[in-house]
């Protein structure tokens, strides 16, 4: 893996949780980071934290980038594909040679249902939820730029981290172990996702896509049993998919059923995931916790 060189500045249109942990390792090489916002109050928590913000839209910040530019989109997408490419594409265009490297987060829901067989990076896209669809849509409206653009796409799995995780939901009584037989889900903890991005950045493949997933595919149920088992609290009893309650949101994820291959970004990029499973990525969190407590 070749090392990045510093500095250079990271504009995240979104500052989410992605983003923000990208963004803090950059910045501790010396990166400049700007980002967008959808409000006032939240440019000034940015300014705050010493990172140069915007209002969406921010055509200022788009008109006036830096040479050695890497532009991270994390923005969820709209009816008509990504927002940003949308009102922005002509002047993007315009200041492609600052441009070293661009990200596109975006999901494995663009593969759809495989009844819990496996996908590729070059498996066909047949998403069937409407949230898949919109990342199709997306991606493929930065693939029809071509050349003109060094984008690289990224399918992620469920992401879960410090503060976003099932730790939680059991300790306020509210997880639920959710049993629909052979259902299996893929995730992936953000610090390796933060790696897959660095990685990128240092041997860039404009057009590429990688998925983004760890080793280990399995039931939801598996995940949340292991996390209470971590804090010493009870496994929350099994409850019948049929029967469980759920937002419509999340009931949507389980008419998805699939297996993701990983090897692309090990074999092209040299990633070693520093969270293989779910068990270590659990224990790395509960660690930092304890720690801090």
């Amino acid at each position: 893996m070749n090392d990045l060189q510093a500095p250079a500045t990271l504009v995240c249109i979104g500052y989410g949780f992605c983003a923000r942990v990208l963004a803090e390792r950059l910045r501790a090489q010396g990166w400049h980071i700007a980002a967008t916002a959808r409000d006032a109050e939240k440019v000034d928590a940015l300014h705050a934290q010493d990172i140069e913000a915007h209002v969406w839209p921010a055509a200022d910040l788009i008109t006036a980038l830096p040479k050695r530019t890497h532009l991270l989109i994390s923005a969820p997408p709209g009816e008509d594909g990504d927002p940003f490419l949308a009102q922005y594409r002509d002047t993007l265009l315009t200041q492609r040679d600052k441009i070293e490297w661009i990200g596109y987060l975006s999901t494995t829901a663009v593969y759809g249902d495989r009844q819990g067989g496996w996908v590729d990076e070059t498996s066909d896209l047949t998403p069937a939820s409407e949230r898949g669809k919109r990342r199709v849509s997306a991606e493929r409206n930065w693939l029809a730029l071509g050349d003109s653009l060094p984008t690289h796409t990224f399918r992620l799995a469920g992401i879960y981290g410090p503060g976003r995780g099932p730790f939680e939901k059991i300790r306020r009584g509210t997880a639920q172990r959710i049993d629909k037989p052979g259902q299996v889900f893929g995730r992936i903890h953000v610090e390796d996702i933060a790696t897959v991005l660095q990685a990128s950045m240092a041997n860039a493949a404009p057009g590429t896509a990688y998925n983004v997933t760890d080793d280990l595919t399995c039931p939801p149920q598996d995940v949340i049993g292991h996390a209470a088992d971590l804090l010493g609290l009870p496994r929350p009893p099994l409850v019948p998919f049929e029967g469980a309650e759920m937002s419509a949101m999340a009931r949507s994820f389980y008419g998805e059923n699939k297996r993701v291959s990983n090897e692309r970004i090990k074999h092209d990029l040299g990633v070693t995931l520093a969270y293989p499973t779910y068990r270590e990525g659990l224990a790395a969190i509960l660690a930092a916790e304890n720690h801090l407590t």
